[in-house]
């Protein structure tokens, strides 16, 4: 194989056929690597004769580009991952395997407070739309499912008299996530009037928009930031909100990591580990404003 822009083509249905990954997933990679396979075409460079000292100059270049380093930490992470598939394949040149990742800070995520979740989920029911909010907010924060898992449920997915929902999650790994007595009610009641919310065509996905077709990520986004919106709430705000508070608030009542863990499908414990930083940040923070001689 001598072809830079063959190889990469074979590593993306490899991700696609054998690891089964996601779109999005497949759509990251390819932009990394094809933007790759740009530089090293200018650099008039073939698969089998890129060098460590050229990698470091595509680095270079996207430093100059001006990128974050989490962008720049990616790209490397995904040139990695295509390396790793060559030489599983017999290409013996790696010459990314001596580059080590940028260090990065690690960023603790944004949660609400008790409080504040209790103001984001009192909904009024008054029609389709709001029952339908009510059950998407109660059953996130019920349950610490990805926006992306949120919106691809179907109807099949929720077992209300065993009080579980059925989550396909990254890597297409399936989980059973039990279901919060407030977000079986709010799911009842929106069960009664989803049929209502469907137009002429049979629609599986679980959450309807206005045209009786299944909910997007984006039109969840709108949705929740504008509930955040009305209901001035002042905490920094993003899809993952929810789920990064239904872990932290989980393990402020002293849940285990492990269990959040598999909540959430996190393949390793020090993924979940963010949330004892957040934890902790808050003890500091209480113990200053709190302690006589803080």
């Amino acid at each position: 194989m001598k072809d830079l822009k063959e190889a990469i083509n074979n590593f993306l249905d490899y991700l696609r056929i054998d690891k089964n990954y996601s779109k999005n997933t497949i759509d990251s990679y390819k932009n990394d690597l094809y933007n790759y396979h740009t530089y090293m075409q200018k650099e008039n460079k073939k698969l089998n004769n890129i060098t460590k000292k050229d990698i470091e100059g595509y680095l270079k270049y996207l430093k100059q580009k001006n990128l974050n380093m989490r962008t720049i930490s990616h790209n490397i992470s995904s040139i990695r991952s295509f390396y790793k598939f060559l030489v599983i394949h017999n290409h013996s040149n790696n010459p990314i395997e001596l580059i080590e990742l940028p260090k990065m800070k690690k960023t603790i995520p944004k949660v609400l407070s008790e409080e504040e979740i209790n103001i984001l989920l009192n909904i009024k029911e008054k029609d389709n739309y709001s029952i339908r909010n009510k059950a998407m907010l109660e059953l996130m924060y019920s349950t610490g499912m990805r926006v992306s898992e949120l919106t691809s449920l179907t109807i099949y997915d929720i077992d209300l008299s065993e009080d579980y929902v059925k989550v396909l999650g990254k890597g297409s790994k399936e989980r059973i996530i039990p279901l919060g007595d407030i977000a079986i009610i709010s799911l009842q009641d929106y069960l009664k009037i989803r049929s209502s919310m469907m137009k002429k065509n049979y629609e599986e996905a679980l959450f309807l928009n206005n045209h009786g077709k299944k909910l997007t990520r984006q039109g969840f986004f709108k949705i929740i930031k504008k509930l955040a919106k009305d209901k001035n709430i002042q905490t920094e705000f993003s899809p993952h909100t929810l789920r990064h508070s239904f872990a932290s608030h989980l393990l402020k009542h002293g849940a285990d990591l492990k269990s959040i863990q598999e909540a959430l499908g996190h393949s390793d414990l020090s993924t979940t580990q963010i949330y004892t930083h957040i934890e902790k940040e808050k003890l500091i923070e209480n113990y200053h404003d709190s302690h006589p001689h803080g």
